[in-house]
């Protein structure tokens, strides 16, 4: 893989979080970077960094509480079955991070998401969150975090093992 050389490196763990309700609609957050205008705006899964001695399902768990207000029980977690690395600027570096992609389902239907546990910095760059129906969000031409989501959710979803290639994601 080879990384622009534009900004200091930063590597992490993180997991991102494809949430589901009843009706199979997938909750992405409309996104944009206040550091990095010309990057427009995205929709994005949930999720974030895995802290220390933290596993990937504690870290879902959190990063679902924090950034939906959603509490979701560990068995709700699916298992890790899409890895994939990606790069991207963010906040004055050039991130490296290596994710999981994991399903959690909720009960109701289009449950409302709760914004007060979200970071400084979430707040800032989160402009609204929207549960998808499936065949839109797989029909989408619209630009997602990570890039390639309504290419490769139907198999993450079909319980398909999915090993992203590197993602130069901006």
């Amino acid at each position: 893989m080879e990384l622009p050389d534009d900004l200091p490196l930063e590597h992490r763990t993180a997991v991102r979080v494809v949430v589901l309700d009843e009706r199979d609609q997938v909750l992405l957050f409309h996104t944009r970077s206040p550091d990095y205008p010309e990057l427009g705006t995205w929709w994005e899964l949930p999720g974030g960094g895995i802290d220390a001695g933290e596993s990937y399902l504690d870290a879902a768990v959190r990063e679902l509480r924090e950034e939906t207000g959603f509490v979701v029980g560990r068995d709700r977690v699916g298992p890790p079955t899409w890895t994939r690395t990606s790069t991207f600027k963010c906040r004055g570096s050039r991130r490296v991070q290596d994710e999981v992609v994991v399903t959690a389902r909720l009960a109701g239907v289009a449950p409302e998401v709760d914004v007060a546990g979200q970071l400084d910095y979430e707040l800032a760059a989160y402009l609204a969150a929207r549960w998808w129906p499936m065949a839109e969000l797989l029909a989408t031409a619209d630009r997602c975090y990570p890039g390639r989501l309504p290419e490769l959710l139907p198999a993450l979803l079909a319980g398909e093992p999915v090993a992203e290639p590197f993602e130069t994601w901006s």
